[in-house]
């Protein structure tokens, strides 16, 4: 027996070297990755106790679907029907704007939610869910809607008019409702301090879906055929599915009791007459109506102008919506900084619209000058203008639900910053694509002259109205801007040239 004092001596646990108990508890704790993350991982700073990081990201899934179908209606499927197809580009913009016929419910629908006490004792997955079925409703039946419509597939060509603007309705339906009750649930689970940071996070992971699936889908459909197409809209229909029901799962705590008392709630007239009498508020919503329309008129535009008048393929067209995406991925990281250090989001909103003038120049000069560059630095600061403007005018409407008439109402607040954004977005898009239209059956027909007679005449009329909106939108914007760190100027104020807010 011998040999046990030398196997118990083996077996007795060793002090750890001079230092290293530290490290190995810092890692343990997890502050070495807390520090980690904070340094190097954008908004990881967004992450509470109550709500980590990777709950944040997961819940930010439902976005990644809502910007895979926006890069397939707004970006791909135009092009597709425009060029490949040869429809008319009023038609695909009378199409492309018909979902967000539902935009101005996204009032209603952060409304309802607020206050909505399922069985189950849900408020916020009840509209989460339903969003997702018409999502995938939409996205299963419109490829082949679209083929029969064109004469490629069996029956005639109503019956795929039909099933097509019912497959659009249905994805615009799904996408609103779905995404007004994700961010409102965002809202509720994070604490007030860490919710712009929130918000701005999710529309970050918005960007990144609308950016991979533009590159993903643009490699795909590199070479185009009627079945690729199909199989790309059928997948992104099932990958809808998974990607609301992981972001959705064990997200909402249950409230059984809410369902055992249902008070009786204001109603919709009552709170939104509250809201909307609220300081600055209506002019608010019509600079986010103003800057909406500005950003978005050219959605449908942008790749037929690469296509039709740069003789860009398909593929290098759709990475232009990637570039895009790219560039309002900074504008909110850059944003989501400087709100972090209680910046005014007026001003940052100003700064949006600045940036997206001097964009919408380098993109009507990339025209004439055959500049492909200058198309695609354009594309990128049109996404960081929107950025920019969009992260700013969302954070002023949540500080207007934070005040105590409208405690508890962040879905109407987000529902009406949606549902203006959306409905003057869809608006700018009609207009755009039949204004487009117009001028350029006007121009080629000579009317204004051989100097003129070219497809880039229409696209340059577009461009010129979007940089008066954004113009108009700044002398709007600017008497709810702050100087030198006070409160925003009075409504009704004077305001010239010096306080614009640059």
């Amino acid at each position: 027996m011998s040999y046990l004092p030398a196997l118990k001596a083996s077996l007795a646990p060793r002090p750890a070297p001079a230092g290293s108990v530290g490290r190995i508890e810092s890692l343990k704790s997890g502050a070495f990755w807390n520090r980690l993350g904070t340094r190097f991982l954008p908004f990881a700073d967004a992450a509470t106790e109550d709500l980590p990081l990777h709950r944040i990201l997961r819940l930010s899934l439902f976005q990644i679907s809502v910007g895979m179908a926006a890069v397939l209606l707004t970006g791909t499927l135009n092009r597709v029907m425009i060029v490949e197809l040869n429809m008319s580009a009023s038609l695909v913009a009378v199409m492309v704007s018909l979902p967000l016929l539902f935009a101005p419910l996204r009032t209603l629908i952060g409304f309802k939610s607020d206050h909505h006490a399922s069985l189950l004792g849900w408020k916020r997955v009840p509209y989460i869910w339903f969003g997702t079925l018409m999502q995938f409703g939409g996205l299963a039946i419109l490829p082949f809607a679209l083929l029969v419509m064109t004469g490629d597939g069996r029956g005639p060509a109503v019956i795929g008019q039909l099933g097509a603007v019912a497959g659009f309705l249905l994805v615009g339906a799904g996408m609103h409702t779905a995404q007004t009750a994700g961010l409102a649930l965002a809202t509720d689970l994070a604490p007030t301090h860490a919710r712009p940071r929130v918000v701005a996070l999710l529309y970050v992971m918005l960007l990144i879906g609308t950016m991979f699936s533009a590159i993903v889908i643009g490699r795909l459909l590199a070479d185009f055929s009627p079945t690729k197409l199909v199989q790309i809209v059928q997948g992104a229909a099932a990958l809808t599915m998974i990607l609301n029901l992981t972001a959705l799962w064990k997200q909402e705590p249950r409230n059984r009791s809410a369902t055992m008392q249902r008070e009786a709630q204001p109603g919709f007239r009552e709170v939104w007459a509250i809201f909307i009498a609220r300081p600055r508020t209506m002019r608010l919503l019509v600079s986010v109506g103003l800057g909406a329309a500005a950003f978005t008129m050219q959605d449908v535009l942008l790749e037929p102008y690469g296509g039709q008048v740069l003789g860009l393929s398909v593929g290098a067209t759709t990475s232009l919506t990637a570039l895009w995406a790219l560039g309002m991925l900074a504008g909110f990281a850059y944003a989501a900084k400087q709100l972090g250090e209680a910046r005014d989001p007026h001003r940052l909103a100003g700064y949006g619209a600045v940036i997206g003038i001097g964009a919408f120049l380098l993109v009507l000069f990339a025209g004439p000058l055959h500049g492909v560059v200058l198309l695609e630095i354009g594309a990128t600061l049109i996404g960081l203008g929107g950025g920019l403007f969009s992260v700013g005018t969302l954070t002023a409407a949540m500080a207007i639900s934070d005040s105590e008439t409208l405690e508890g109402r962040t879905g109407l607040a987000l529902g009406a910053w949606g549902a203006v954004q959306a409905t003057c977005a869809g608006l700018a898009i009609a207009l755009g694509a039949f204004l487009r239209d117009l001028i350029a059956n006007a121009a080629l027909s000579g009317r204004f002259g051989p100097t003129l007679a070219d497809p880039s005449t229409g696209y340059v009329c577009v461009y010129s109205v979007e940089i008066m909106l954004l113009l108009v939108t700044l002398v709007v914007l600017g008497p709810l801007v702050r100087s030198d760190g006070g409160e925003p100027a009075a409504v009704g104020t004077r305001f010239g040239l010096a306080e614009f807010p640059i």
